[in-house]
C-alpha cells in the first residue's frame, strides 16, 4: 500500500466518525451530504440522527454504529493491508467525484496513483465464449499500452479477463462486497495480484459484507463512475451489464459494445444497444480515439455541483411543512425543484424534510436528484 498522497486529510477522528455517520442504516452518500451541510460535520450529525428520524416519521431509531465498532473497522482495514479514502482527500478516484452522490468513503487496497490515469470500464458476460474473453483481456492489454487504466467489476468471465490483460499496465477492481470477502472466491487471487501490481481494489461496503444480488448493481454503479466511457463485451438481455450501460449513459459517459454474433444469446444485450447508439469497437483506437478528447478534463465536474442550501438562513421545518411535503410525495419519482415551485417553501425546509424522511426510511433517492415515497 502506498503512502496517502499530498493534499486536504481527514483527521483520525473525523474518519472515524464519517464511518460511524455512513454505516448508520438509512445514511446513503445523498443523507450524508446533506448532514455534513447541515450540521458542518459528522460528528455533530451523529448527536442529531435521533432527533431527525422522529422528526421524519420513524417507527423506531436506527442504531448508530459505536466508536468500537469503527475502530474495528479501519483495524481490520490495516490488517488486511487496505486504508479508508474520503471524498475530499487527494487518493479519491477523481471520476466518482463527478457521479450523483458519490460514496462519501471507500475502502482502498493497492496503489491510489492508479486513480489518476484516465479510466476505460470494461464488463460483460461471466458465461462469456472463449471469443469474447480473448477480446476482453486483448482489449485491456493494448488500451493500458495506449495509457488508459481498466475499471471492472471483478466477476466470471469478460471482467476476469479484462483484470488479466491490464495487470502490467494499471487495473481497478470494484467489489461488491467487503474488501476482505472479495466475489467470486476464485479470484482472491487476482485481487492480491491487482494491489501488488500497481492497480487498486476498492468497495464502498463494510469490511466482512457478503455480497447480496441487490449490491451488484451498486456495484456497477462505481465500476460506470470511475471511468470516462464503458466498454460492453457479451450481454445478454436485462444482464447486469447492461445496467451498468444504462448507469454510464445516465452519467454522461460514453457506452462502447463489441457486435457479437446474432445467433448468440449473450450478445443480444451488447448487439441492442449499437442499435441504441453505443460506439461499435473492434480494436482499442475505437475506445482511445473517442475517450482521448476527455481524458484532459476527468478531474473537472460534468455537471456544476450542486450548491448547498443555506441553512442558517431558514428556520427548520415545522409540522406544516412536513405535511405540505409529504403530501406532494407518491409512488411516482418527482424532482426536488417540483416539489420546491409546488409547496411554495423554501430550498432549505424541502432538503431538511426531504432528510428527515429519508432517514426514517420513507423515501426513496432516484438518479437525477429525484425522490419517491416508499410504498
Amino acid at each position: 500500500m502506498s503512502k496517502p498522497a499530498a493534499g486536504p486529510r481527514l483527521s483520525d477522528r473525523q474518519r472515524l466518525s464519517w464511518l460511524r455517520l455512513i454505516r448508520t442504516q438509512n445514511v446513503g452518500p445523498a443523507s450524508f451530504r446533506e448532514l455534513i451541510n447541515r450540521f458542518g460535520s459528522a460528528e455533530a450529525a451523529l448527536e442529531m440522527l435521533p432527533e431527525l428520524m422522529i422528526s421524519g416519521g420513524a417507527k423506531r431509531i436506527m442504531r448508530i454504529p459505536s466508536v468500537e465498532e469503527a475502530e474495528a473497522e479501519l483495524d481490520a482495514a490495516s490488517e488486511n493491508g487496505a486504508r479508508f479514502v474520503g471524498i475530499g482527500e487527494a487518493d479519491y478516484p477523481p471520476m466518482l467525484k463527478n457521479m450523483d452522490n458519490p460514496p462519501p468513503l471507500i475502502a482502498v487496497k493497492g496503489e491510489a496513483a492508479v486513480f489518476r490515469l484516465p479510466a476505460v470500464a470494461i464488463v460483460g458476460a461471466r458465461n462469456a465464449s472463449l471469443a469474447g474473453i480473448k477480446m476482453a483481456r486483448m482489449l485491456a492489454a493494448d488500451l493500458g499500452r495506449d495509457g488508459y487504466v481498466i475499471v471492472s467489476g471483478l466477476a466470471r468471465g469478460i471482467d476476469t479477463a479484462a483484470h488479466q490483460g491490464s495487470l502490467s499496465t494499471g487495473t481497478v477492481g470494484v467489489l461488491a462486497g467487503g474488501l476482505d470477502v472479495p466475489y467470486p472466491p476464485e479470484n482472491i487471487g487476482l485481487c492480491e495480484d491487482i494491489a501488488e501490481r500497481g492497480g487498486a481494489v476498492i468497495s464502498e461496503m463494510p469490511f466482512g459484507w457478503q455480497p447480496r444480488a441487490q449490491d451488484f448493481p451498486r456495484r456497477n454503479r462505481l465500476v460506470a463512475g470511475a471511468a470516462l466511457g464503458l466498454v460492453v463485451i457479451e450481454a445478454a438481455q436485462r444482464s447486469g451489464s447492461l445496467i451498468s450501460a444504462r448507469l454510464a449513459g445516465e452519467m454522461g459517459r460514453l457506452v462502447f459494445a463489441v457486435p457479437g454474433s446474432p445467433l448468440d444469446p449473450r450478445c443480444a444485450g451488447s448487439n441492442g444497444l449499437l442499435k441504441d447508439g453505443a460506439t461499435l469497437v473492434t480494436e482499442a483506437a475505437d475506445v482511445s480515439g473517442a475517450i482521448a478528447p476527455l481524458a484532459g478534463t476527468r478531474t473537472r465536474s460534468i455537471a456544476p455541483p450542486e450548491k448547498a442550501p443555506d441553512y442558517s438562513a431558514t428556520p427548520p421545518p415545522g409540522e406544516d411543512e412536513r405535511s405540505g411535503v409529504i403530501e406532494v410525495l407518491g409512488p411516482t419519482p418527482v424532482g426536488v425543484d417540483e416539489i420546491i415551485r409546488h409547496t411554495g417553501l423554501n430550498a432549505a425546509q424541502v432538503s431538511m424534510v426531504l432528510l428527515e424522511l429519508d432517514l426514517a426510511g420513507r423515501i426513496e433517492r432516484h438518479a437525477g436528484g429525484n425522490v419517491s415515497l416508499v410504498s
